[in-house]
């Protein structure tokens, strides 16, 4: 009976290790592949049409202002400025009446400075992968920066790279002391967006097409 329940635990030690391994590889691959497609200087950056602002709650679960909402659209804005970028594709969730975060991003955007009309609005961003590849097959962009939190942007970047949109990254970053969970689930979500791409996974809504109408 002792010896069947230490083989047991050998062998449960010995997956959860593996898994680790497992782990450790993919995020490791995804963060290093993203390394020489990512500029922190806004004078960096390559000159391209198009940014892709991906969204986020304005607001934290506490209620108070989001600085990963906040840091994302400093960094449109300043790209747009800039004149790196002529126009932002903002994508987000806007599930429910009730929660629109792309009406929030062109908010926060328009009071940094940037035309509406240089701003194109896609609300069926419902996670990372929707907004990644409804820009290339809805919005029919193949060259875009992708604006997003540093720690987000190899994940992007990789299901950019999956999907054949040729993509670069100018992410913006808060302080870990300011939501130390979000970063640390990235850590699974990179794994589980490598699994998605494996099988396939394709948006909730790719269509309709639409235009970006760029000055």
């Amino acid at each position: 009976m002792r010896r069947r329940l230490r083989s047991s635990i050998r062998v449960v030690v010995f997956a959860t290790l593996l898994a680790g391994l497992g782990v450790g590889a993919v995020n490791a691959w995804i963060i290093v592949s993203a390394a020489s497609a990512t500029f922190t200087r806004v004078e960096d950056v390559p000159h391209h049409d198009v940014a892709l602002v991906l969204g986020t709650s304005p607001r934290a679960p506490s209620g108070r202002k989001n600085r990963f909402f906040e840091r994302r659209m400093d960094a449109a804005a300043a790209l747009f400025a800039s004149g790196r970028v002529k126009h932002l594709l903002i994508s987000g969730d806007h599930g429910t009446r009730e929660y629109d975060e792309v009406a929030a991003m062109q908010a926060a955007l328009v009071e940094r400075g940037v035309p509406v009309d240089a701003i194109t609005l896609d609300h069926a961003g419902l996670r990372t992968l929707d907004s990644i590849v409804r820009a290339k097959v809805a919005f029919g962009q193949h060259r875009v920066v992708v604006v997003t939190d540093d720690f987000h942007a190899p994940r992007a970047l990789f299901l950019a790279r999956s999907c054949g949109l040729e993509a670069v990254a100018f992410p913006s970053s808060v302080e870990f002391s300011f939501a130390p969970s979000v970063p640390l689930r990235e850590i699974l979500a990179r794994v589980l967006a490598v699994v998605d791409v494996a099988r396939g996974v394709r948006p909730k809504f790719e269509g309709p097409e639409e235009t970006l109408w760029i000055k």
